[in-house]
């Protein structure tokens, strides 16, 4: 299988999530699935499908986490520096047209969150990025149409 890049704040976030799936999330629906079951015939019973149907999605997901935890690739941004956009990187842009900034830092999939600024590597925005050098111009085609930036930041924090 492939490796997956994240940070290590990412991975971190993946590995509370499942310890808080496991160790609080599971407990609370086999208790929940108890109560419905009490209540007697399973059959038309509302609670207990909703039960089950939450632990379904529990279980779901922490096999999902656990096989994304083993192939995490943890890459520190510290450790890495220069004026050329990677994995990791803090990268400030201004719009072209509007001379507008923003400023996102790359990451791996599972840790992307646009709106706190964090940005999935395989984005239409980060793969335009990578590779390119502070103030370089980058055309960046999205599903909402071309818009061209200049990278006037790049850090490694």
């Amino acid at each position: 299988m492939e490796k997956v890049p994240m940070t290590a704040g990412g991975l971190s976030a993946l590995e509370e999530e499942l310890r808080r799936l496991k160790f609080v999330e599971r407990h609370e629906v086999i208790k929940a699935i108890e109560v419905a079951r009490e209540h007697g015939d399973l059959s038309e019973n509302a609670e207990y499908h909703a039960a089950r149907e939450k632990q379904s999605f529990i279980e779901g997901r922490v096999l999902e986490l656990e096989s994304i935890i083993s192939l995490a690739d943890v890459i520190d941004p510290k450790a890495l520096s220069g004026d050329v956009v990677r994995f990791g990187a803090t990268v400030g842009l201004a719009d072209e047209d509007t001379d507008e900034e923003s400023k996102f830092q790359i990451v791996g999939t599972h840790e992307a969150e646009v709106e706190k600024g964090k940005l999935s590597v395989t984005s239409p925005t980060a793969r335009a990025l990578i590779g390119k050098s502070l103030g370089d111009s980058v055309e960046v085609t999205t599903p909402g149409g071309s818009k061209s930036y200049e990278i006037i930041k790049v850090q490694y924090k």
